[in-house]
This record gives structure tokens, C-alpha cells and sequence, in this order.
């Protein structure tokens, strides 16, 4: 049986043209604007094609979008499906589109070519966990060809005997079953593998109530499966958790290569593989920052340049700053994808928006 609801395309008339794109600072030479209108604009995916996936989370749908003039702007949206359980999370390989939901992992067939009739869903992975909070899941797929998502904590801060919380999964292709790969990881909804040496690098947000500055996101690196990430033991390098603290003696857990500051809630990041920005080796991290929620001073809402060397951290930096004006923020940047050009593309699920930031030297 076919669901109707599956078939809606839509013709987009152009950017959203309300948005202060004026209020957004980027370095010298770089420009921004709207490249498309997604409602609650969440993890991305691109083929080789050109067509862009893009999951969301409260909204229930998955979008596809087509630039046909070659614009650089995405005026077609297809909507693949609607009224799913939180399909956060995209990826395309083969042809193939995988989504992951709350309790299972999908995929579309041929994806690219049924864009207008859209394929019915295949059921790769079933009875993940059924709990909403932290539920939403990040997807991407590893150099081995398996897939790796994020499975955070039903909690703030707990310690629970089901192994797969607070975890990256594995999934293996042609298997009915996922395993942790990485443990000890309360919240992730971001990571990317680095392009030289494959490691798993991934941002973790940190507990809430134990006041505005601590403790702090994290970026960590993983450069094999096994290793155990802290949570609930253990915040940041050094924060003990006031209850479950005592368990971090015996913890012989990795610390992170970096420390984002408390609540800015660090999501999607990529590493930079294009050659179109100067001084942007394929070392370099992009990452959106969504922004605090329960600070009495707002912070993140931007997107942050990570300059790493070899294991660890050069340095971080702003590299676009604005959503956050005073106490108000019009926009809370999620994921961020590198396009084949160079483009680096930015999701926005509160402007309901994906950006196209670009390189253009003067002269």
C-alpha cells in the first residue's frame, strides 16, 4: 500500500528573503546566503548527482531537493516521507538512501531516480530503544563500509544497564543486528571520519544543572572501536559527576582533544576535502554549534573552525557569527556538508533554511 502523503513536490519560488543574512559575520571574502527553504532542517547528505537529502527531527519528514538551473540554489523539494518517528539522520550510498529513526534503520532504494514516486521503505535494523529523549540519531558511513550512529543517554545523567545508551553504534551491512563501537558518549549528534588516517571524531554535549559553566561539550577523537568516552563518570577531562563520580577512578576512559565551553551545544561538523577556501586543509573542522538552552547568558549559535593536528587541536575559532543577537537568536545552525565545489553547506532548524557560504577573493 502507498501512502499518498510521500508524493508532495514542491516548487520553491526562491530563498526566504526574511532572514537578516546582514547580521551574519564571516570572514573577509567569504559569503553566505539561502540556498533552499527546509522546514526543521537537520542532517544533510548529497549525491553525486547533485540531489541533497535532508532529514529532520520534530517535523517527521525527509526532503529531497534538486538545483535544475544550476544556480547554486535548490528550488525543487520532494518530500520522500512524512510522519516518521524523529528521522534525523541521511545518508546516500550506492544509490541508496539510508535514514535512520528512532527505533530502526531504513533505506530507500534507487533513491535518485524515483524522486517524483518515491520507493517503499526497506527495513534494514529494528527494536532500537523506544525512548524519544536523546533519541534522535546522526548517520554516516565509515571508510569500512559499515554505518555508524549515535544512540545518546535517556537522560540527563544516568547509568543505564542497556549497553547500546550512550554509545556510537555499528551496523554492519547485511546483518540484523548493531553493536556499541564506542561507549561512555551522553549526546552526540555529530561526527565525521578524518580523511587521512579514518579516525571517528565527535562531538558530545554535555550535562545540564551544574550551573552556566560547566561542564563543558566536548570534541573527541576515536581511533578504534572499544574505548569508553567518561559519561556518566566523568564531564569534559576533569569534572567528576557529583553522583556518579567515585566510578571515574576505575574508568579508564579516552578525554577529549577539546573542550567547547558549557552549553553550546556542538552538533554536525565535517572536514574541509575541497580546495576552494584558502588555508583550509582537509585537517580542518567545520562545526555548528545549535546554542544553549538553560544558560542565563546564551551561547553557541554559530559555526566554528577546528584546526587539528595529528591527534589533537590546533586552535578554534568563530568562523560565522550573528544568529545570536543579545538574548534573542534567530537561528541555530545543525549540520554542515562540503560540496564537491568546495560550497560548504549549513542546516538551520529554527530559520527552516539551508545556507550556501562560498569563497569570492576580491579583485
Amino acid at each position: 500500500m502507498r501512502y499518498l502523503w510521500i508524493l508532495a513536490t514542491v516548487c520553491l519560488a526562491g530563498p526566504a528573503s526574511a532572514l537578516p543574512l546582514e547580521q551574519l559575520k564571516l570572514p573577509n571574502g567569504y559569503r553566505i546566503e539561502v540556498a533552499a527553504e527546509v522546514p526543521n532542517a537537520r542532517q544533510m547528505a548529497l549525491s553525486p548527482s547533485g540531489t541533497l537529502y535532508v532529514g529532520t527531527r520534530r517535523d517527521g519528514r525527509v526532503f529531497a531537493l534538486q538545483d535544475r538551473d544550476g544556480d547554486q540554489r535548490y528550488e525543487t523539494r520532494h518530500t520522500l516521507l512524512a510522519h516518521r518517528r524523529l528521522p534525523n539522520g541521511v545518508v546516500w550510498s550506492d544509490g541508496d538512501l539510508y535514514i535512520a529513526e528512532l527505533t530502526r534503520l531504513i533505506r530507500l532504494p534507487d533513491i535518485d531516480t524515483r524522486l517524483q514516486q518515491p520507493p517503499e521503505p526497506e527495513v534494514l535494523l529494528d527494536g532500537l530503544p523506544d525512548i524519544t529523549h536523546h533519541g534522535w540519531k546522526y548517520l554516516k558511513q565509515g571508510p569500512d563500509g559499515a554505518f555508524y550512529f549515535t544512540l545518546g543517554a535517556p537522560c540527563n545523567v544516568c547509568l543505564e544497564s542497556d549497553p547500546r545508551f550512550a554509545s556510537i553504534m555499528r551496523y554492519q551491512p547485511g546483518t540484523d543486528s548493531a553493536r556499541p563501537w564506542v561507549r561512555g558518549v551522553r549526546n552526540s549528534v555529530g561526527f565525521a571520519f578524518h580523511p587521512r588516517d579514518g579516525s571517528l571524531w565527535f562531538t558530545d554535549n554535555g550535562r545540564d544543572h551544574l550551573g552556566d559553566n560547566q561542564p563543558p561539550d566536548e570534541l573527541n577523537r576515536a581511533p578504534r572501536g572499544g574505548l569508553h568516552f567518561g559519561f556518566p563518570f566523568i564531564h569534559g577531562r576533569n569534572v567528576p559527576d557529583p553522583r556518579f563520580g567515585d566510578g571515574a577512578d576505575a574508568l579508564n576512559s579516552v578525554p577529549p582533544v577539546a573542550e567547547l565551553g558549557a552549553h553550546v551545544a556542538a552538533l554536525g561538523i565535517t572536514f574541509y576535502t575541497a580546495p576552494q577556501f584558502p588555508d583550509t586543509p582537509d585537517t580542518t573542522l567545520f562545526m555548528a554549534q545549535h546554542g544553549s538552552w538553560n544558560r542565563s547568558s546564551k551561547v553557541g549559535y554559530r559555526v566554528m573552525r577546528v584546526n587539528t593536528a595529528g591527534t589533537g587541536v590546533a586552535g578554534i575559532k568563530p568562523f560565522i557569527t550573528g544568529w545570536l543577537q543579545g538574548e534573542q537568536a534567530w537561528g541555530r545552525p545543525v549540520d554542515v556538508l562540503v560540496k564537491p565545489n568546495g560550497d560548504l553547506l549549513i542546516s538551520d532548524d529554527r530559520a527552516d533554511v539551508i545556507y550556501r557560504v562560498w569563497y569570492e577573493p576580491s579583485g
